[in-house]
């Protein structure tokens, strides 16, 4: 199973709903990733997949500051998890996968 496309994010944040659009790509073995949301582009950082457990960092400047871990599990075109901002509560993740991978000729 590949995580490969376009996600929509929706996270469960203290502060209300956070959309968020993640795109992961793999190429010649690695896994990486960039996150669209609240007017801005941010890299994603030591993404994993392992088995059917996906892990990224990131951080984002909008609505403030923060570096956020996410750990989710991926299953089919869905996935659901968390995503923890330092000492901050935990945030509910759920996605959907919006496209495929697109491969290149």
């Amino acid at each position: 199973m590949s995580v490969e496309g376009t996600w929509n994010l929706s996270i469960s944040a203290p502060l209300g709903k956070i959309k968020a659009v993640v795109e992961f790509r793999e190429q010649d073995g690695v896994l990486t990733g960039v996150a669209h949301g609240a007017g801005e582009e941010v890299p994603l950082n030591d993404v994993a997949f392992d088995g059917d457990r996906l892990t990224w960092k990131q951080a984002v400047t909008k609505p403030m500051r923060l570096n956020l871990a996410f750990d989710v599990t991926v299953d089919g075109d869905t996935l659901r998890g968390t995503s923890k901002a330092g000492r901050l509560p935990s945030s509910k993740v759920t996605g959907e996968r919006r496209t495929a991978p697109r491969h290149q000729a």
